[in-house]
């Protein structure tokens, strides 16, 4: 990720020319390739539409697999997933976009995925203050897919990069995706 000592307080995800779901992450000076959601990036974020939301976007907190890696070294908060962490994604339900527990009376994301994907993920702070119900659940900043296949809204970037970038976010970091 380049050399000194500085936090890097801004990432820049792009939409790649032709292919909507895939980006460029733009960051500390290099671009590395991202996966985005299959409706490319848009304004105006619905719960389902495939889009990656338009905006500028706080670096919370973020979750690691334990049983699969290190806890990896950030100034991020990280915590390590257990089993029956969630993510309501359901409009409806009082728990929409925020951690949860499973089994869950509505939808919901299962944070211990059996792929890789969420091996390290980073919650953004799309559409939680305020939270309006229906403009978009879990846009997360996670490990891609091989072949950075379109993710369902998220960022995604390779578990080298993941790895190599983490120590070096900021705690006030954020994401603009454009």
């Amino acid at each position: 990720m380049g050399q000194g000592t500085g936090r890097v307080r801004r990432l820049r995800a792009t939409r790649a020319f032709g292919a909507a779901g895939r980006g460029r992450l733009h960051v500390a000076g290099l671009t590395l390739p991202c996966a985005l959601g299959p409706a490319g990036v848009r304004h105006g974020k619905r719960e389902g539409d495939g889009a990656t939301p338009a905006g500028r976007y706080r670096l919370l907190f973020g979750y690691f697999r334990a049983d699969r890696t290190q806890r990896p070294n950030a100034a991020l908060p990280l915590v390590a997933v257990r089993a029956r962490d969630g993510w309501c994604d359901d409009p409806a339900h009082r728990l929409y976009n925020r951690p949860a527990r499973l089994p869950l009376s509505a939808s919901a994301e299962t944070m211990r995925r059996e792929d890789r994907l969420y091996d390290v993920v980073i919650v953004t702070d799309h559409n939680q203050r305020p939270r309006v119900r229906g403009r978009g659940s879990a846009i997360f900043f996670h490990i891609a897919r091989e072949g950075f296949t379109p993710t369902q809204g998220c960022v995604a970037i390779s578990p080298d990069a993941m790895r190599r970038l983490l120590p070096r976010l900021a705690r006030s970091a954020e994401i603009v995706i454009e």
